[in-house]
């Protein structure tokens, strides 16, 4: 698991590094007293965890926070915080845990090793089981681009190619409840991450393009408005 650290003070911020570098299977990539330089960090690298302060000059750990939830990225959140004001704002942006200063080293080695735990779970579920008469294929998630309905198939549009089955887009969006997948049509379920551009189609709706495949799915304005203001 890869952790970024960032807390304005250095005495805090060696607490965190001297607990979190102990825990088995746990890597450090970053350890910053500035939330301007976590976020280049996080900009440049891939990490698992950031465990982070509130309260800070110019950005702030709840900002960074918000940043990470606003831009869908898959990054637990740990806040370590001598303030109990953001408790309820940090459940919002659902947050994985809320920590008061000061705290037990027992504390956030627990917090960690449960998100340890609860990634495991989530690995195992990040497939689809995919049926169709003869068959079941199952892919992963993460590498699914687009779903349609046309007529009485489906089709799901993958990394790697298309693949057809005969259930429906309510029964395949029971299975995607991540928030990387939205319903941007009656007929279509996206991904946002391989979203390239909208493009006007009429009035209400507009064309989806995808990063690595021609193919295009439909989105509602209405959806295009939810997504400008809950994810970019």
């Amino acid at each position: 698991m890869k952790v970024g650290l960032v807390d304005d003070r250095m005495i805090d911020l060696d607490k965190l590094f001297g607990i979190v570098s102990a825990i088995p299977g746990v890597e450090i990539l970053f350890s910053t007293q500035s939330a301007e330089e976590a976020y280049e960090h996080i900009k440049r690298e891939e990490i698992d965890v950031l465990i982070a302060d509130i309260e800070m000059p110019c950005l702030s750990g709840y900002e960074l926070a918000d940043i990470i939830h606003s831009h869908a990225l898959n990054i637990a959140v740990i806040f370590v915080t001598a303030s109990s004001g953001y408790a309820v704002h940090a459940f919002e942006l659902n947050v994985h845990d809320y920590i008061m200063k000061p705290f037990p080293k027992e504390r956030l080695v627990k917090s960690i090793e449960r998100l340890m735990e609860k990634t495991k779970s989530s690995e195992m579920t990040g497939r689809l089981y995919i049926k169709q008469k003869t068959d079941i294929h199952i892919i992963q998630k993460k590498d699914i681009v687009f779903i349609e309905r046309s007529g009485r198939s489906t089709t799901i549009f993958t990394k790697s190619g298309p693949i057809k089955t005969y259930q429906t887009l309510n029964e395949l969006e029971g299975e995607l409840r991540e928030r990387d997948f939205i319903r941007s049509h009656r007929s279509f379920i996206i991904n946002i991450h391989y979203v390239t551009n909208f493009s006007l189609y009429a009035k209400n709706s507009y064309m989806v393009n995808f990063e690595g495949i021609k193919e295009q799915a439909m989105i509602t304005k209405d959806k295009v408005d939810f997504l400008q203001e809950y994810y970019f």
